[in-house]
């Protein structure tokens, strides 16, 4: 039997439904599975170094303000369909609690008052950066963070596709 991922058009309660349902059936197939464990590690290591320096060159600061103070549209309410249920269930796989209602209507439906909830993200989520921190944040500084971000996406993609083996593949 495999088990069918949710349509990526599918509204975002109805993926994380889908990925809930199929966390609670087979995380043990997941984590037992060394291929998916290493990827999880080096993705979670890979998350948290992007943070990191996304934290340290300012620009984790310039989002929230642009947010807060100027109604910054970047974590804006629709960016959360792009998302799959095969990458919300990875979020899950790395600990992340799914929310069950936006914070703000307005926003992103994984926009906390922290910023993001999510661990793996969309790639529009982790590649896009607008006019305004191109501007104040210098380049050789982001060229470093794209580096690292670049990493995170590649172990990301080859993670997702580890995931969707895993379901094709149920017996």
């Amino acid at each position: 039997m495999t088990y069918m991922e949710i349509p990526v058009d599918r509204p975002v309660d109805e993926k994380i439904t889908w990925a809930l349902n199929c966390f609670d059936k087979y995380k043990n197939t997941f984590l037992k599975d060394k291929k998916t464990e290493q990827l999880l590690k080096k993705l979670q290591e890979a998350s948290t170094q992007s943070l990191k320096e996304m934290i340290e060159i300012g620009l984790v600061d310039e989002c929230r303000k642009c947010e807060e103070e100027e109604g910054g549209a970047c974590c804006g309410a629709g960016i959360e369909n792009r998302y799959s249920g095969t990458l919300l269930l990875i979020n899950l796989l790395l600990g992340i609690k799914l929310p069950e209602k936006a914070s703000d209507p307005k926003s992103c439906f994984f926009l906390g008052p922290g910023g993001c909830i999510l661990r793996a993200r969309h790639v529009i989520c982790v590649n896009y950066v607008c006019r305004k921190i191109t501007e104040r944040i210098p380049g050789q500084m982001l060229n470093h963070l794209r580096e690292n971000e670049g990493k995170e996406l590649d172990i990301l993609f080859i993670l997702n596709e580890r995931i969707k083996f895993i379901l094709r593949n149920l017996k």
